[in-house]
């Protein structure tokens, strides 16, 4: 396919804001493409290359944009950027000018403008910014005006679209029976693969859906990890799952350990790889763990080097760092405590029930009778099978200053990416009504006044997930409580995350809207007095006197609290 007829697809979708022509569009648009150019477009309309856990980045900001645009019509600098102050968008600005002056144009295709995209990608070291300047200035002039709009937003993450990739999944479904049947299928592959390119190239084969049921874990291919529902006594607990295993919650960085060999990956929960951040793990990884071919999980917590003591997420996340590594792996060492199993030799261990993998995993790891010089050490685990016991296998988590507990069924399996009763969290808050904190999504901002005008920003609207309906709902436009630093903080978080237009998959009622949305991103955990009812908000739910405790980089959108969980919460003031 020729990428103009691409830009034209991509036209329509930016048009509207109903889910299910985007999604029509969209199969639509895969039917007519190959193997290699249904991997290339879905990578293409992400803004990427590779997958998300993939590290190739193009590295270029709006400003070699303008470099590549002037060097490609030959125009003086100022009167181009004049120009895109006016318009606002690089995109039709490249467009504008694209269609007052004329150039040679070549009919490219999808795969010949994915190849140059990948050479300006890779570009690197003394001269690097010239060889990408030269490259998008050249499919700049060869290309048509409308796929010179769409070509310059991809290099800075800035397409926009508004959809997420369960409607790639959906149209990947439509595309093969015309409804959502597959998408149960789809998203088990995606959650075990995060790979919507090879998705849908499997698909594209032949016997493509029964391939796809049996995709298997792949060392160096980060799983979606799976997450727990939440309940606020050890009588819950042992009601809905009986005899349960439990851990302590340590409140750090959950990651997923990939080893082959002697090479080490590791990926936070929003598909990062975070390797290089952490080389104390990979070294206690290395010298404890001799199996060859695996993959497992743990949560990485600081402690202090003088008391042993366990630090608060706040010390902990100065671990998260691209420079300096060496002299904060001192002052902050970390230590990795291992719960699950998900890979080992040859074999997925996700469909084993929680106590195999349990019992495995207790095999790999060596540990010292010194477990204080120990890196890498077993998340302390005991049998509960009353409410009484949970509960003081709670009471001893706090008083180590940790989050609280996981209870786990014994014969649960991993599920990928779910959120469901084989793993439950009991925390607790003493200074409010509300039992937990609320994970929540950054949907949008407001401008700022008075003191706020050099911020850029004075409010901002944040949403739970809707399972039922697939779809981020609103509970709170937070403006009180944060300092100068986390208003600039948020600002320039926000800063490459705005979109055009309202994402399809946010859902929101009239009186309350955004001056700037952000698109599915930012997830922030917020503190709150109490859940009231609210006719405003589109959750049906508001959180009253809502304040952020801390931006949660840890976190991916998939990550954020689930309406139904706030419900449960206004549920459990209610009986207090």
């Amino acid at each position: 396919m020729k990428f103009k007829e691409l830009a034209k697809y991509i036209e329509e979708i930016e048009k509207t804001s109903s889910r299910n022509t985007i999604t029509e569009l969209l199969s639509s648009l895969f039917k007519k493409l190959s193997e290699n150019e249904i991997r290339e477009t879905i990578f293409l309309l992400q803004g990427r290359l590779v997958p998300l856990y993939e590290s190739k980045e193009f590295g270029m900001a709006e400003k070699l944009i303008v470099n590549s645009a002037v060097t490609a019509f030959g125009i003086e600098k100022n009167k181009f950027i004049l120009e895109l102050k006016k318009i606002g968008d690089i995109g039709t600005a490249v467009e504008y000018f694209k269609n007052k002056i004329v150039l040679r144009e070549q009919d490219l295709s999808i795969s010949e403008v994915f190849e140059k995209l990948t050479i300006l990608a890779d570009a690197e070291g003394k001269g690097s910014q010239e060889i990408k300047i030269n490259v998008l200035a050249d499919l700049i002039s060869k290309l048509d005006p409308l796929s010179t709009r769409y070509l310059v937003r991809i290099p800075i993450g800035t397409m926009r679209l508004g959809f997420s990739d369960m409607t790639i999944l959906d149209a990947l479904s439509w595309m093969m029976r015309g409804d959502k049947s597959l998408r149960p299928i789809l998203q088990h592959s995606y959650h075990v693969k995060p790979n919507l390119g090879l998705i849908a190239t499997i698909l594209k084969r032949k016997n493509g859906i029964g391939k796809l049921k049996e995709i298997e874990p792949e060392v160096f291919t980060p799983i979606i990890m799976m997450r727990a529902e939440r309940m606020s006594s050890g009588d819950e607990i042992i009601k809905k799952i009986g005899v349960c295993a439990v851990e302590p919650k340590y409140d750090g960085f959950r990651l997923q350990i990939h080893k082959k060999g002697n090479e080490v990956k590791m990926y936070s929960r929003n598909l990062d790889d975070v390797s290089h951040m952490y080389p104390d793990i990979i070294e206690g990884i290395i010298k404890q763990i001799k199996e060859t071919s695996i993959i497992i999980e743990g949560e990485a917590i600081g402690y202090s080097p003088k008391t042993g003591e366990y630090l608060s997420f706040q010390d902990t996340v100065q671990r998260k760092r691209k420079y300096d590594i060496e002299t904060m792996k001192m002052a902050v060492p970390l230590r990795l405590f291992l719960f699950d199993l998900l890979y080992l030799g040859r074999k997925s261990y996700i469909n084993q029930e929680f106590k195999k993998r349990r019992e495995q995993l207790e095999k790999l790891v060596k540990i010292s009778n010194n477990q204080k010089i120990d890196t890498i050490l077993l998340a302390p685990q005991t049998i509960e099978n009353s409410g009484i016991s949970i509960e003081k296998r709670f009471d001893e988590a706090v008083s180590k200053n940790l989050e609280g507990i996981i209870a786990k069924k014994i014969d649960g399996i991993y599920k990928p990416g779910a959120r469901e009763w084989n793993w439950i969290k009991f925390k607790k808050s003493y200074s409010s009504k509300i039992i937990d904190t609320i994970d929540c999504l950054i949907m949008g901002y407001d401008f700022g006044k008075g003191k706020r005008t050099g911020f850029g920003i004075g409010a901002f609207l944040v949403g739970v997930y809707d399972k039922k309906n697939d779809s981020y709902v609103t509970v709170a436009k937070i403006g009180t409580g944060l300092t100068d630093e986390e208003w600039k903080e948020l600002k320039k978080r926000s800063e490459n995350k705005k979109t055009l237009k309202k994402p399809i998959i946010y859902k929101t009622n009239d009186q309350i809207e955004s001056d700037i949305w952000i698109k599915p991103s930012i997830v922030v955990e917020i503190k709150s007095d109490e859940i009231t009812n609210s006719p405003l908000h589109s959750a049906g739910l508001a959180l009253r006197f809502p304040r952020l405790e801390r931006f949660r980089d840890d976190k991916s959108p998939d990550d954020v609290t689930s309406l139904e969980e706030v419900k449960k919460l206004y549920l459990s003031q209610l009986i207090k």
